[in-house]
């Protein structure tokens, strides 16, 4: 526990099997649960997870990255979370800033803490593709000058949530594709979260996964979407479910819209 908050880290798991031991191993001994989310993986992702001793539960289909984190997410509050960090198992983003993160928000100091590759001036020499550093600032910038925030990027899969912020969002309106990262940060300016950042080293390397350039684009154009929901939400010219505060959310989760065993 850090602070008297139970703290569970959840790992969300697609062929993760080359990476998901060394990952394990940095992680810190404070941690009072690790729940990793198989989506149907065809490399043994889940037998690995359960012989590391990993709390697994697997996916009965490859429903996508958004739809593994909302089971992450009911999985760790329903095992009593105080405070969730969500690790990537391909060792992309270090495990060893999660006591740092976990404590801004044990101690009150912020709602939700992303572990940001920008803020250290390391993305690029840890191996991020020039298109997706140039990508990443266009975005950033852009959601920055909508959305009123000052986040150095909302793109970063390295993040820390309270139990009132994975209870309070409509989490289970956002989608099921990589646009999900983007749509629960944006949920949390929109419900007036404090977000902290950390700088966070990250590496990229042949077993580390990334989605390809075509599905950059998609997400690219998801996060585009976003802030203009969450202008016209904010102006009063639309209403969407994600910004919805009744809207569908986990402690409201009936089993049925993660099928998870």
């Amino acid at each position: 526990m850090i602070n008297g908050q139970r703290l569970v880290v959840v790992l969300p798991a697609y062929n993760a099997a080359r990476t998901l031991a060394a990952t394990v191993a940095e992680l810190p001994d404070i941690v009072d649960e690790r729940i990793l989310v198989d989506d149907a993986s065809r490399d043994g992702t889940a037998a690995i997870a359960a012989s590391l001793g990993l709390s697994t539960f697997v996916h009965d289909a490859n429903y996508g990255y958004g739809r593994n984190q909302t089971t992450c997410y009911s999985q760790a509050l329903r095992a009593g979370a105080d405070v969730v960090v969500m690790v990537h198992p391909d060792y992309q983003y270090t495990p060893l800033l999660v006591t740092a993160m976990a404590s801004m928000i044990a101690y009150g100091v912020y709602d939700v803490v992303i572990g940001s590759r920008i803020l250290g001036g390391t993305a690029r020499t840890g191996g991020m593709p020039l298109y997706k550093y140039v990508s990443n600032r266009v975005l950033t910038l852009w959601q920055n000058l909508f959305l009123g925030a000052k986040l150095s990027e909302y793109h970063t899969g390295y993040r820390a949530f309270s139990r009132r912020v994975l209870e309070t969002l409509p989490l289970l309106e956002n989608s099921d594709d990589f646009v999900f990262d983007n749509e629960i940060l944006t949920q949390c300016v929109h419900f007036g979260f404090r977000i902290g950042e950390v700088s966070c080293p990250t590496k990229y390397f042949a077993e580390a996964s990334s989605i390809n350039f075509s599905r950059s684009v998609r997400y690219g154009l998801g996060v585009l979407a976003t802030t203009m929901k969450f202008v016209l939400q904010k102006h009063g010219f639309g209403r969407f479910a994600i910004f919805n505060p009744k809207g569908k959310r986990l402690d409201g989760l009936d089993g049925r819209r993660v099928d998870a065993h």
